[in-house]
């Protein structure tokens, strides 16, 4: 490899990667123009490692350059900071430049982009070594998800003159494979299952359906026009629209959710009838009880000959869900997503729990527009595109927008979730936009401004920024550090939504011997600079929904990175349970057997043995282990192969009988040795799912 491109890999000056190099032990000229590819991967490796040790032999040329500044450093600037702290608000705290930041954590092995957070003790190392004195600030909420809750709620807050009624927010959740797809799609009456991959919902979208009064559906099915069935609760519903979120699992809701952002004014538990409750189905359930939303459960695929309704029922019951037939308040609703039957019972029944919940329902359409990002991604034709969720007001085109705090940038086009150009979106209706300076975060508040603030603009840095990161990556260690094995792993997505529910699935898959180690993660297809970090790092490249550039598969084949690729998300997420279970040591289960005496050695061989001996307790078996004892001190451990009793071959000599036994291992039996006789049986170790 070329130095002066194994410096740009590392993001320094060739000259001084020719410094440091000789004097951490790299045998390499200071001229040096190539180095050797096994060195090269060396030092990426170890590249943090290796910066701290330079600066330990250049130390004392440091103290003295730190000597002749004491005057100014007794001046030593006090930063408050919270407990955690984003990167680039650390560097705009220190009002040093974020590059130099990064700089100076990299020195400290800490590998974090500007989205990352970092401790507060890491930021007090880093910022006393560019001469702040850190100090932690408890009581402030910047930066965090309780003041973005705290946030979106004052903009939101408004006198009830100003609010009116707004179209319920629906999340459909439940266990994969139980139909939530095919539900929204029968609710829609469109054909996204052809276009999706599997059973589940891909991408963090939202949509809208608008639900016929009884008068209306009436005379629609005069027409021969999709009737509605009766519910017998003797409501009649106008004209409503329902805007419906579906996620890839529950994890973006409860990510978004964790951020502050209610979304949802009511939430579909889908139970499958031929499978019922779930490990799934629970986790969803804690999810909605937790959020506070009303629930309806619908009991799916009653079509089915296997199913049993009625056991779903006992099962919701046994959870504190007792059904509405059975004198409790849990709104259950039968139906069949495949064929059709019941959809129109569960809307009425949607409307119903918004009726009662309408006090709650309600926004301002007449205010600046306010509301949160429930998708966003990088489009090669449009840039950067966010899917927002309108919570209050009225967004229009031409507005301009701020997302957490920063501008944004100005709405040129606005796509309804059918793809239709619109000049306006009125509360809970989703709009995606284009025109954004840079991707938001899933879960940031987007607020539209009456002007620009100059400060509030995104630097550079953001615009050429591809991903955004969303959890902090572990770092990575030295193998034999602890006794936790890592698998390294390169995450691309075409979506922040289903980046966002993969990290977030993937961190619950840890546990105390392995782990998922995030090396990089990103929006976009595989590129090149995907391969060289996999290969410096020896990570697994997983793409999912995007493309492998021909760049980088050729060079996946020379460097030997494997590189997978997925459409649905728990193909991904299964993939990777499996390579950590075989990471799993297996567990070795001893069970003791029985004690023999050794009375007398008949035969002794270089490998092989044959004694007699009297059995003390338990049994002696054949085709099992021995450990030979003297006293306490085991001599050697070996097998045994035959057991006889007078002078017959038996399956096993019990306690107080005399036997001879030949013996497989070390010839190191002698007279008064006592042999401890057990079998192990070598058994798996499984993930807790």
């Amino acid at each position: 490899m070329n130095v002066t491109e194994l410096a740009r890999k590392l993001k320094i000056p060739t000259k001084e990667l020719l410094e440091v190099l000789p004097a951490v032990g790299f045998d390499i000229g200071r001229r040096a123009i190539k180095i050797d590819d096994r060195q090269a991967q060396r030092v990426i490796e170890q590249w943090p490692r290796l910066l701290v040790k330079y600066r330990e032999l250049t130390s004392p040329e440091e103290a003295e350059v730190k000597a002749s500044g004491d005057q100014a450093a007794a001046e030593v600037k006090k930063i408050n900071i919270p407990s955690q702290i984003r990167v680039k608000d650390f560097a705009a705290k220190l009002n040093i430049s974020l590059s130099k930041l990064m700089a100076e954590l990299m020195k400290n092995g800490v590998l974090s982009s500007m989205n990352e957070a970092i401790d507060f003790d890491t930021a007090a190392i880093v910022g006393s070594e560019l001469g702040f004195e850190i100090v932690q600030d408890t009581a402030s909420v910047e930066n965090s998800e309780q003041d973005t809750a705290h946030k979106l709620e004052r903009l939101l807050s408004d006198s009830t003159d100003n609010l009116f009624s707004r179209p319920p927010v629906v999340v459909i959740m439940g266990h994969v494979d139980h139909g939530k797809t095919k539900l929204l799609d029968a609710i829609r009456k469109t054909n996204v299952m052809e276009g999706e991959s599997g059973g589940i919902t891909q991408h963090i979208g939202a949509y809208q359906v608008t639900v016929p009064s009884k008068e209306e559906a009436s005379s629609r099915a005069e027409r021969g026009i999709s009737p509605r069935h009766s519910t017998g609760r003797g409501d009649t519903f106008v004209n409503r629209t329902i805007t419906f979120i579906d996620t890839p699992g529950h994890e973006a809701f409860t990510t978004m959710r964790s951020r502050g952002a209610r979304i949802a004014d009511v939430a579909i538990l889908v139970i499958a009838a031929d499978d019922s409750i779930q490990p799934q189905t629970k986790e969803s359930i804690k999810i909605i009880k937790s959020a506070g939303l009303p629930m309806i459960v619908a009991i799916n695929k009653v079509d089915k000959p296997d199913a049993n309704p009625e056991k779903v029922k006992q099962d919701l019951a046994t959870m504190n869900l007792v059904p509405e037939e059975w004198g409790g308040k849990t709104i259950v609703v039968p139906i069949s997503a495949k064929q059709g039957i019941g959809i129109d019972d569960l809307l009425d029944m949607i409307l119903l729990v918004a009726e009662t919940e309408k006090d709650q329902i309600v926004a301002n359409p007449n205010k600046l527009a306010v509301g949160t990002i429930i998708e966003s991604h990088l489009d090669r034709g449009e840039g950067p595109v966010a899917t927002a969720l309108i919570q209050a007001g009225t967004l229009k085109k031409g507005d301009l927008v701020e997302v957490s705090g920063n501008f944004y940038g100005k709405i040129r086009v606005m796509k309804d979730y059918t793809g239709k150009e619109i000049d306006k979106a009125l509360p809970s209706t989703p709009a995606r936009i284009i025109g954004l300076k840079a991707a938001p975060s899933v879960g940031d508040v987007l607020e539209v401004v009456s002007e620009v603030n100059k400060h509030k603009k995104l630097s550079k840095y953001h615009l050429t920024q591809q991903a955004v990161d969303y959890s902090r990556p572990k770092e990575t260690t030295d193998e034999g550090s602890n006794n936790t094995k890592n698998l390294n792993l390169i995450l691309r997505s075409d979506v922040l939504g289903s980046l966002e529910a993969i990290i977030a699935s993937l961190s619950k898959l840890d546990n105390q011997e392995v782990a998922v180690n995030i090396i990089a993660k990103g929006l976009g297809n595989v590129i090149e600079t995907d391969i060289e970090r996999a290969a410096a790092s020896k990570a697994i490249v997983m793409g999912f929904h995007v493309k492998v550039t021909q760049q980088a598969e050729l060079l996946a084949k020379e460097k030997k990175v494997e590189v997978k690729n997925y459409d649905i998300i728990y193909k991904l997420l299964e993939d990777v349970h499996d390579r950590l279970e075989k990471m799993l040591v297996p567990e070795v289960i001893r069970t003791d057997l029985g004690r023999l005496k050794v009375l007398a050695v008949f035969r002794k061989e270089q490998k092989n043995m044959v004694v007699g001996g009297q059995v003390l307790d338990g049994q002696i078996s054949a085709n099992t282990k021995v450990d030979v004892m003297d006293g306490k001190f085991k001599k050697a451990t070996g097998y045994v192969t035959q057991v006889q009793v007078n002078k017959v071959n038996v399956g096993a000599a019990t306690k107080g009988q005399e036997c001879g036994l030949s013996y497989d291992g070390k010839a190191v039996i002698e007279q008064g040795d006592i042999l401890n006789v057990y079998k192990e049986e070598i058994k798996d170790k499984k993930l807790e799912n």
